[in-house]
């Protein structure tokens, strides 16, 4: 499971508004499921379709989170004008059976997570969203 805090579920949707008609992108960094720092990426490919990193954006944000002792522990990316699942390019590019992909949808205004194994199954991953100190909400399936 994933937990976010509301104000980063916030970032993330923002971000989405502000970047479309293309994916905005990003990592998301914490412990032990739960995210902490949102690190927006730029999309290198400017596409509504499909994303990629900026390399040393890449390399920039994984050590802000080594120097703050957070893991990265999602991959975000936004869906502008189409559900919150996995597409066939989402799969075909998703290398890496331990990294959790969260999808933002902006005409859903929801966010889900997912996991691809190597065979390329795609499975569903919890996402919570931390609503404050004591409560959480659960906005999957």
């Amino acid at each position: 499971m994933i937990t976010l805090p509301q104000r980063i579920l916030d970032e993330i949707a923002t971000q989405a508004a502000e970047e479309g008609p293309n994916e905005a992108c990003g990592y998301l960094a914490g412990r032990d499921g739960a995210a902490v720092e949102r690190y927006a990426m730029t999309n290198a490919d400017a596409s509504p379709e499909h994303f990629s990193f900026v390399p040393h954006e890449q390399f920039a944000a994984l050590k802000r989170a080594r120097e703050a002792d957070l893991e990265l522990i999602a991959v975000y990316h936004s869906h502008p004008e189409t559900p919150a699942r996995m597409s066939a390019e989402d799969i075909r590019l998703a290398n890496d059976p331990s990294t959790v992909y969260l999808i933002y949808s902006v005409p859903e205004r929801r966010i889900r997570g997912f996991t691809v194994t190597r065979e390329k199954e795609v499975r569903e991953h919890d996402v919570r969203v931390a609503l404050d100190d004591r409560n959480t909400a659960q906005l999957t399936g």
